[in-house]
This record gives C-alpha cells, sequence and structure tokens, in this order.
C-alpha cells in the first residue's frame, strides 16, 4: 500500500487542523514584505502515468508539461542523482518562469541515512545549480523509520547544507508528531536554519497536517484519495492560504499527487482556477482547447 493511503477514504476526517500559534508568530516578521510567489504543479511529468493529460502526437512530455504547469516536483532525483547535462537539459526545455523543486537522492536519505554525505551532497547540488534560476527548493524526505533519536543527524546534514539552496524538509515517522517537545525541537531547528516544514496531507496520516511554518513558506505535498472529497479538501486549504497569505505568507509551494496519478492535473487545475480568483494571481493551468481531459 502507498503511504498514507486507505481503503476507505469516506471514513477520514479531512478537517484540516488549526493553524499552529508559532506559525502565525512565524509569519508576522515576513507581514509587511508582500512579494508573494505561487508555484503550483504535478509530481511527474511522464506520460504513463499522466494517461489522457498528453494530446496525441506529443514529442516532448515535459516541453508540453511546462506549457501548462509553473512547476514540477521533480520527484526522479530521488531515484537517480541527475548529472549536470540532465539538468542542464531540463532546464532549456522549459519557459523562462517554470520552476522545478527536486527531491534529494535515496542515497543520500534512505540508504545512507544521512551519514558522510558530504561529498554525495556536494556532487548533487554543483548538478542541480545548472538549473540557475529555474530551481526552486530542495527537498529531503527520510525514511517512514528515521526517527528523533537522530535528531543531531539530520541538524548537522542541514547545518551543512550548502547555504545558496532553499531547502525544505518532510520527516515521516510517527514520533516526531506524538511527542509535542520533540516537535517543537524540530520545528525550531528549521526555523533557526531558515528551511521550510514540508506538510504532507494524505488519508492515512492525518498527524502530517501539522499546520506549523518554519519559514516565510509553505511548502504542501498534497496527495488524493481518488475520491469526492478530494476536491473539497482542495478548497479548504484555499481558505488556509488566503489566511496565511494575509497573516505574511511570501512562498507557497503546492504539488498535487494521487494515488492514481490519472486525476493530478484535474485537481490541479481545480486549485489553480480558485487560487488566481481568490489571491488575484495568474498562474496557468491546463486548457481545455489543448488536451482531452479537460
Amino acid at each position: 500500500m502507498k503511504f498514507g493511503q486507505v481503503e476507505n477514504p469516506s471514513e477520514v476526517d479531512f478537517t484540516l487542523p488549526k493553524t499552529h500559534p508559532e506559525t502565525l508568530r512565524v509569519l508576522e516578521q515576513y507581514k509587511n514584505k508582500n512579494q508573494f510567489e505561487v508555484y503550483v504543479g504535478c509530481a511527474k511529468w511522464n506520460k504513463a502515468d499522466l494517461k489522457g493529460f498528453y494530446p496525441r502526437g506529443t514529442k516532448d512530455e515535459l516541453t508540453y508539461y511546462a506549457t501548462q504547469f509553473n512547476s514540477i516536483e521533480l520527484n526522479a532525483t530521488f531515484y537517480n542523482a541527475p548529472t549536470k547535462q540532465q539538468v542542464q537539459i531540463w532546464k532549456d526545455k522549459t519557459p523562462e518562469d517554470f520552476k522545478f523543486f527536486p527531491k534529494i537522492p535515496q542515497s543520500i536519505s534512505h540508504y545512507s541515512r544521512l551519514l558522510n554525505t558530504d561529498e554525495k551532497v556536494m556532487t548533487y547540488t554543483d548538478s542541480l545549480a545548472f538549473f540557475e534560476e529555474k530551481l526552486g527548493a530542495i527537498f529531503l524526505q527520510l525514511h517512514d523509520n528515521y526517527k528523533p533519536k537522530d535528531m543531531d543527524r539530520l541538524a548537522e546534514f542541514i547545518t551543512k547544507f550548502p547555504k545558496a539552496f532553499p531547502l525544505a524538509i518532510e520527516v515521516r515517522n510517527e514520533e516526531w508528531f506524538s511527542n509535542p517537545t520533540i516537535f517543537d525541537n524540530y520545528c525550531k531547528l528549521l526555523e533557526t536554519n531558515n528551511c521550510a516544514n514540508i506538510i504532507v496531507d494524505t488519508a492515512g496520516r492525518r498527524d502530517m497536517v501539522h499546520m506549523r511554518l518554519t519559514n516565510d513558506t509553505a511548502f504542501i505535498r498534497y496527495v488524493g484519495a481518488n475520491h469526492l472529497s478530494d476536491y473539497n479538501r482542495l478548497d479548504q486549504w484555499l481558505e488556509r492560504i488566503t489566511e496565511w497569505k494575509k497573516a505574511g505568507l511570501q512562498k507557497l509551494y503546492f504539488f498535487i499527487h494521487q494515488n492514481i496519478e490519472l486525476e493530478s492535473p484535474l485537481l490541479a487545475t481545480h486549485f489553480i482556477k480558485n487560487l488566481n480568483q481568490e489571491l488575484q494571481v495568474d498562474i496557468r493551468y491546463p486548457n481545455k482547447q489543448n488536451q482531452t481531459l479537460f
């Protein structure tokens, strides 16, 4: 079973928790900046997952995808660290305003478990530097069994991570969230190092919808359940993001997954249309005339 997936989504209470008080404290310091930027996209661009999204005859999936959305959560880098040449190819296929949000390779996060990874991190970031202005935040997703007992190791990793690259962190083990003191210490670590605290909205792990931001960025990984509730859940997020923007939020990175990825572009389009209207932004989304799904 995929992470966070449940057999009966209709039995899950998807109501978003209240904003954590510390989030409002953190956002207060950015309240007068008014430099709101929004990136919304899917997790993948390959045709095998997004069946029906691409018009017949599409020769290059990334090139087309980048005309429909302004960003991608780049999960491909989790499995294999890209070369500089590969990064350059991806960069050249996308418009000027497009951004990539690559995941740190599993060779660093899962296999090495953040131990003795300095050389791997340097090689990885050296390649990502070729994205130049098209690089969004890099994100680290720790293994489900990576526990708070190894927080010192995480702290060392964060401290050493090249400061020129924005970093977001996702922890998954239940122990990070079940103990308020542990969670508070973890969040303070991220805040001190200006790292975004990733929020994961998935059916089977409601503890990961912690609503605690640690800098001016909301990095949200939304996992639909292929259920009618998916759209109502996105509408709840729009209300929350509107609240956070008024409180001082400067950056929104929102990436939509599905247990069956086919529907991800549909959900993303619904969300972006409402976001544009509510927040008076102009984020592109798939055009009905250009593809079969809409």
